[in-house]
């Protein structure tokens, strides 16, 4: 019997050195990610204490046109959503109870868009300049364009007093984000 013999050819070397160049990238795709102050968000409270429940404020980096976008961005995932739950409701193949689960959506979806459309009005009444409010039922975020100074604790009490004024979301779901 004949042993087999390692023979090491130009495919394995180049299969070996694009392996190393891809962990190589992966690595400084990683390290690169996390160094970046753009993305990332940061805890605005500087309070001694946490208590839990309350509402977190965030502050994240802005464009000029970020409420603009975002508000197009919702407008289009919206009207995709209507677009099915239409093609459910007039669909010939769907059971009532489908068509039924998809008119209760509808419902909701109407009431959450309403929701978020006055809670945007009211936070713009009470001295912000701009907000985009998203609702999902269980979680609210609520970013707020503010001055260089980002938002102190009052104001996010504020802004949460008029969100719940409206809805009704656990204080552990409110989220509010701050951009400059």
């Amino acid at each position: 019997m004949k042993k087999p013999t390692m023979i090491i050819g130009k495919k394995q070397i180049i299969l070996a050195g694009m392996t190393l160049i891809l962990g190589l990238a992966v690595y400084i795709n990683y390290a690169v990610s996390t160094s970046d102050g753009k993305i990332k968000a940061t805890d605005v409270v500087k309070s001694q204490s946490v208590n839990y429940g309350d509402a977190q404020l965030v502050s994240t980096d802005s464009t000029s046109d970020y409420f603009a976008q975002a508000r197009i961005d919702r407008m289009n995932s919206r009207d995709e959503a209507v677009e099915t739950l239409k093609n459910i409701m007039n669909g010939g193949d769907s059971t009532e109870e489908e068509k039924k689960v998809a008119e209760e959506e509808a419902s909701a979806m109407t009431g959450l868009m309403e929701s978020e459309s006055k809670v945007e009005t009211l936070v713009k009444a009470a001295g912000f300049e701009d907000c985009v409010v998203y609702l999902d039922g269980d979680n609210a975020n609520i970013v707020v364009k503010t001055d260089s100074d980002g938002l102190v604790a009052s104001e996010a009490a504020q802004i949460k007093d008029i969100l719940l004024s409206e809805v009704s979301v656990a204080n552990e779901n409110i989220r509010i984000y701050d951009v400059e």
